[in-house]
């Protein structure tokens, strides 16, 4: 709820004892009924637990929706934040070292309410401080090859037959190039579970040194164009899209613009091909029921007219600006070039010269977060900027804006769009991807065609002139909460794939 303020070896293998459970406990519940598709969900973050973005929103939202229509069960590194926040982890399994990469534990926990989660158990890999990704000083883990290369292996593994002798998926789920080699595993060892890609964002592909394939235990003779090869390096999320039985993306629209030279990071090819083949689908992002803005105030539901303002004045407060009645623009993304954050920067000018205020929370790269700073030191009563990300303060800035900016230069679908128009905030964004499969024009936001800062300043002006106009303004934003955005349809499609897969 937002509320304004009214005032290797064996140690390696094993497991942390204050995490066991009963075996026979556990294995009390009740499972799902056998007759629905088994699918392992396999992703490297889980907001249960652990995330750093979108991908982990998704992967607590999707297997939730699907479990009304498949078996679910999701698959993710057992990370010292998995181990600290699941709760009971029940043993299972052990599963082989293959090349350089370890044998590992293989535990099971369940989620609040009771999606069954495998950890991947392996201390050396995982149990460390620093981030998912990141290092404590923010640069790779010079190991990130083995240590999903790993998560790739337990899901081919897993799909085997090994690890939990009472389950075995029928289809693996696999989300971004974390996991994007267990196709290949499952293609080397002959494997016929089918399996399906989701590229949440292409541009993180994963590739590391070809020297590295012995260790990673991949054939010398995938190490090709037809294979894992990718402009001399060995890249896990083009091994994912030429193996993969199929693949999807997080909108229609980047399903689209990833065949394209323009947005295709160089697999434009072979996506065209996977798209000419019916191998390539464009299912969009939903968000949770958390979203809903009638749960905001108990019973009272959020109404913009009655509630807008009420927030807006917490995050002057909150931000340190003065008190105003004009416009707050909001800007609630990972501070990076590929935002469009130099855009913003551009038209801050031009929202603080109309009498508008502008709101900044994220991280990212280090030169915009200071240009951001000297923003809020040059207009301290009008743009307001908190390095960070707090989520309940975010979704705050949603309830309180009156618009977003979200000029990214490519986004494959974006959430914070869908979350600031359950609440009546109205992105303004750069036409592409799953923002232009989530807003429409002039009705539930603002959106310009070509990312500069030119026709950016444009889509401000139509923004500032509706904010001008009480009618027009209340009219956009009823018809923005009006978007549901639920997972339910997605679910859906995401059943059909399963369950009309062939493997090879």
């Amino acid at each position: 709820m937002i509320r304004p303020d009214k005032g290797g070896g064996h140690e390696s293998m094993s497991w942390r004892s204050q995490g066991l459970c009963d075996l026979e406990s556990e294995a009390a519940q009740a499972e799902p009924p056998v007759a629905r598709r088994k699918v392992l969900f396999v992703t490297s973050e889980i907001s249960d637990y652990v995330q750093t973005g979108g991908l982990g929103e998704v992967s607590a939202a999707l297997p939730r929706a699907l479990r009304a229509l498949s078996d679910v069960r999701i698959l993710v590194p057992g990370y010292r934040q998995v181990l600290e926040r699941a709760g009971c982890i029940e043993p299972v399994g052990l599963l082989p070292g293959l090349g350089e990469i370890p044998a590992c534990a293989l535990g099971r926990a369940r989620t609040a309410d009771g999606i069954p989660v495998y950890v991947i158990l392996n201390a050396d890999l995982y149990d460390r401080p620093g981030g998912l990704y990141l290092d404590p000083d923010g640069r790779d883990w010079i190991d990130n090859d083995v240590r999903f290369a790993r998560l790739s292996l337990a899901a081919a593994d897993m799909a085997a037959g090994l690890g939990d002798p009472n389950w075995r998926p029928d289809n693996l789920h696999l989300n971004d190039w974390p996991t994007a080699l267990a196709p290949g595993y499952l293609a080397w060892r002959g494997v016929e579970t089918p399996s399906l890609l989701t590229i949440h964002n292409l541009a993180y592909q994963g590739a590391f040194d070809p020297a590295r394939l012995k260790a990673l235990a991949i054939p010398e003779a995938a190490y090709k164009v037809d294979g894992v090869e990718f402009y001399g390096r060995l890249s896990f999320l083009k091994a994912g899209v030429y193996y993969a039985d199929h693949l999807t993306t997080v909108s229609e629209t980047y399903a689209q613009e990833i065949t394209t030279p323009q947005f295709g990071c160089g697999l434009h090819g072979l996506l065209a091909e996977r798209s000419r083949q019916g191998r390539l689908s464009g299912i969009l992002n939903g968000i949770d029921e958390s979203w809903d803005p009638r749960h905001t105030h108990h019973d009272e539901g959020f109404e913009p007219d009655r509630w807008k303002g009420r927030y807006a004045d917490y995050i002057r407060g909150l931000f340190g600006l003065a008190l105003s009645r004009g416009p707050l623009f909001a800007i609630i993304s990972r501070l990076v070039h590929q935002k469009g954050v130099d855009l913003s920067l551009e038209v801050a000018e031009e929202i603080v010269a109309h009498g508008g205020q502008l709101v900044v929370t994220g991280q990212g790269d280090t030169h915009l977060e200071d240009r951001m700073l000297t923003l809020a030191r040059k207009h301290p009563s009008q743009v307001g900027v908190r390095i960070g990300f707090d989520g309940s303060e975010a979704r705050a800035m949603f309830a309180g804006s009156d618009f977003l900016l979200m000029p990214s230069r490519f986004e494959p679908c974006g959430l914070s769009q869908m979350y600031a128009q359950r609440f009546g905030s109205l992105p303004i964004a750069h036409r592409t991807g799953g923002l232009a499969d989530t807003i429409e024009d002039g009705r539930t936001g603002f959106l310009f065609h070509t990312p500069t800062a030119q026709q950016f300043k444009g889509a401000v002006r139509r923004a500032l002139d509706t904010f001008g106009s009480g009618r027009r303004l209340d009219e956009m934003r009823r018809a923005a909460m009006a978007r549901t955005f639920e997972w339910s349809d997605s679910a859906r499609r995401y059943a059909t794939l399963y369950q009309s897969a062939r493997a090879g």
